[in-house]
């Protein structure tokens, strides 16, 4: 629920929230900057319900829920590691800044295990 939550909030997101979240995304990922600040809302709106249909919906496998739970946790987790501020110099604790992206791990462990225990069962 929290994926759907996240998403659909962001739909209505205003011209300064969409920048902001842009500016935020462009500082470790330079390409994201390149979008429109409306159409990269959407898109990431768009991202973070098709996370919650895959985790939401019992007729989608579990691997592909993982892959994809996987795949947007990498990302989360790649703007925690490479963005200025958000980890204690020299260290991967989180600063105060970074708890809000330091958190995201517990989504790796699940993407990750979601995929494990699928590859487990076809054997």
């Amino acid at each position: 629920m929290f994926f759907l939550n996240s998403g659909l909030s962001k739909r209505g997101a205003d011209e300064a929230t969409a920048a902001r979240l842009q500016q935020f995304a462009a500082t470790t990922y330079p390409s994201l900057g390149a979008h429109d600040t409306q159409k990269f809302v959407r898109l990431l709106s768009a991202g973070e319900v098709a996370v919650a249909t895959t985790l939401l919906l019992p007729v989608i496998p579990a691997a592909v829920a993982g892959v994809v739970l996987t795949a947007f946790s990498v990302g989360t987790l790649g703007l925690y590691l490479r963005t200025p501020g958000m980890r204690q110099e020299g260290s991967l604790r989180p600063t105060e800044q970074g708890i809000v992206l330091a958190k995201d791990v517990w989504m790796l462990g699940i993407g990750l295990s979601l995929i494990a225990e699928s590859l487990k069962e076809h054997r």
